[in-house]
């Protein structure tokens, strides 16, 4: 196999989580240039249908499916209807995550934990049930999309780096535990230019940051997705249970303040 045919998936199909835009979709189009089949999944139907139309467009299947992965029943549904649709499932990408600076002595340990279980819960669930699929099928990967938050000691972000973190040492335990014929990596973005941040971001925040990051730029989705296609792929066949940094370089917070 030449080094370029380790990059393809083709004959794989994979769920990606969150998939209707940013780097969800990013990752869902970047597999289907590779030659998989995807389950596009977020809970907007319309974004993750016009997701699946360009995955279509790039001669590969696509399922539309919509999900709030905090909803249990939702997600056995997803599943189940990957299977029926596609046949069987090969990879998982829990890319839905997320959560903004908080007060630590305002936030509620209601709320905190809200943060951790849409951030850890959900993926670890996912985990369970697609493990046993992609078992059947003679193997798999799952890659996690962490955040470089979870690495970071920086004020405001005590719930969202603290579930972050927690999801890329679950990513190191579940690779252990699902070893040797299931592979379990994170990616791990610094700030990343999606088109919801660029939307809301002054100009100035947008400076600031871009001069506080070594390489002198924000990320794009499609430079996450880069990694994720890597650890999705066999050309990381000899590779689990790792975290890969994808953040310009920076070793801190480039946030302003």
């Amino acid at each position: 196999m030449s080094i370029l045919q380790r990059f393809q998936m083709h004959g794989s199909v994979a769920i990606v989580t969150g998939s209707g835009r940013g780097i969800g979709r990013a990752i869902a189009l970047a597999y289907a240039e590779a030659g998989a089949d995807v389950v596009c999944s977020a809970r907007s139907l319309d974004e993750v249908q016009a997701v699946a139309e360009e995955v279509r467009a790039l001669g590969r299947r696509a399922v539309a499916f919509a999900c709030d992965v905090n909803d249990a029943g939702q997600r056995q549904a997803l599943v189940r209807h990957s299977v029926e649709q596609m046949g069987r499932i090969t990879h998982l990408v829990n890319n839905v995550g997320g959560g903004g600076p908080n007060d630590p002595l305002a936030m509620t340990p209601e709320q905190f934990s809200e943060v951790l279980t849409f951030n850890v819960a959900t993926s670890y669930a996912f985990c369970q049930l697609c493990v046993p699929l992609m078992r059947d099928a003679g193997g798999g990967n799952i890659i996690n999309i962490s955040s470089v938050a979870a690495r970071y000691a920086q004020r405001h972000f005590s719930a969202y780096g603290t579930a972050k973190a927690a999801l890329s040492h679950l990513t190191r335990l579940l690779a252990q535990d699902f070893a040797p014929h299931i592979r379990v990596n994170a990616v791990a973005p610094g700030p990343t230019l999606t088109e919801a941040l660029n939307g809301v971001m002054p100009a100035a925040m947008r400076e600031v940051m871009e001069n506080n990051t070594p390489l002198k730029c924000l990320g794009t989705p499609q430079d996450i997705a880069a990694a994720a296609l890597y650890l999705a792929s066999p050309a990381s066949a000899w590779v689990t249970g790792k975290v890969i940094d994808v953040d310009g370089g920076a070793d801190s917070s480039v946030w302003p303040g």
